[in-house]
């Protein structure tokens, strides 16, 4: 299992600390991570040891998708809601430390979110100056992906990867 950022997620015994270039030989390349993942899980039924294995994202692009047009409404409302639920935790906090059990305090809380989220959603906004108006998802994809193997075992999973190539009809 990996992070995010590609480290892994505990530190394993001979595994670096810091990044470092892939080792290995070429035993197959992919058009997407799909069929690179699919490539290795066929490794690991067949009993390969795929801790001799990596994959590498090879011509990495950082692509951002637009999903839509950001305008005052979109912005105030985004704004509202984030305000209404920090407003509602905080106002749920200061109930339990009430002496009366009343809805007061959980009111004033998520009525305060609310006008602080939006005075702060407005004020960022207003700050851009519309320069940009629009909403993205950032995702990071490469233009292949190889498997590498240690040395050691690169000539088993080069003839493991040629049979599934085989079987399936898809090259390697």
């Amino acid at each position: 299992m990996s992070t995010p950022f590609g480290g892994p997620a505990r530190t394993a015994p001979g595994l670096p600390n810091l990044p470092t270039p892939p080792t290995g030989w070429p035993v197959g390349s992919y058009a997407t991570y799909e069929e690179a993942q699919r490539a290795v899980d066929h490794l690991a039924d067949s009993d390969f040891p795929v801790r001799d294995v990596t994959i590498v994202g090879v011509d990495l692009m950082l692509v951002e998708r637009v999903i839509g047009r950001l305008t005052w409404g979109r912005v105030l409302a985004s704004g509202a809601a984030s305000g209404a639920w920090f407003g509602l935790f905080v106002g749920l906090l200061l109930s339990l430390f009430s002496p009366e059990a009343s809805f007061g305090p959980i009111l004033v809380g998520l009525a305060s979110g609310i006008v602080f989220g939006l005075v702060f959603a407005a004020v960022g906004y207003g700050a851009s100056r519309g320069r940009r108006d629009f909403t993205s998802s950032s995702q990071m994809v490469a233009g292949r992906y190889d498997v590498l193997c240690q040395p050691r075992n690169a000539e088993k999973a080069r003839e493991l990867l040629a049979k599934l190539a085989m079987g399936s009809g898809n090259p390697a």
